[in-house]
């Protein structure tokens, strides 16, 4: 039996209302993240990250931790989807900034990584399939490193 919370004791931090949502964003990058992701509970999001056993080095911030590379938390006033790729990759970046305008009729609201839902019913469930399939293990790792030497 395992002591790492749950997908449930994460829930159980967000408003009710929200969790229709979270359950389906996390059904959605279940289903496109390509293999090799695991996830787990980071601090205060649901993550899918890269493990040590394929990524020993892990985290440079932290090494005892493993590579992040998405996350889903529900925020005071919203719904944040945390994709490190958006950050690393400016080419991904552009190419969800113009796709979030041809699916989603309000402006995207967005941090450096952090893609802010503030309403659920405009969440373009699609799209973010599209993003979760854009990047392998091996291109996450690949684009990280080569961001670290920069």
């Amino acid at each position: 039996m395992s002591n790492r919370p749950s997908f449930a004791e994460f829930l159980e931090r967000a408003p009710a209302e929200r969790h229709p949502a979270l359950r389906q964003l996390r059904s959605l990058f279940r289903k496109h993240l390509p293999k090799g992701f695991e996830e787990e509970l980071h601090g205060n999001a649901w993550s899918w990250v890269v493990p040590h056993r394929i990524y020993p080095a892990g985290y440079h911030c932290d090494p005892s931790s493993p590579l992040p590379f998405l996350s889903i938390a529900s925020q005071k006033n919203f719904i944040a989807i945390y994709h490190m790729g958006l950050y690393a990759d400016p080419a991904a970046l552009e190419w969800f900034q113009r796709e979030w305008a041809e699916h989603v009729p309000t402006k995207l609201d967005m941090g450096k990584s952090c893609i802010r839902l503030k309403r659920v019913e405009a969440i373009p469930y699609s799209l973010l399939g599209e993003l979760a399939e854009r990047f392998s293990v091996r291109d996450w790792v690949a684009l990280y490193e080569a961001s670290l030497k920069r």
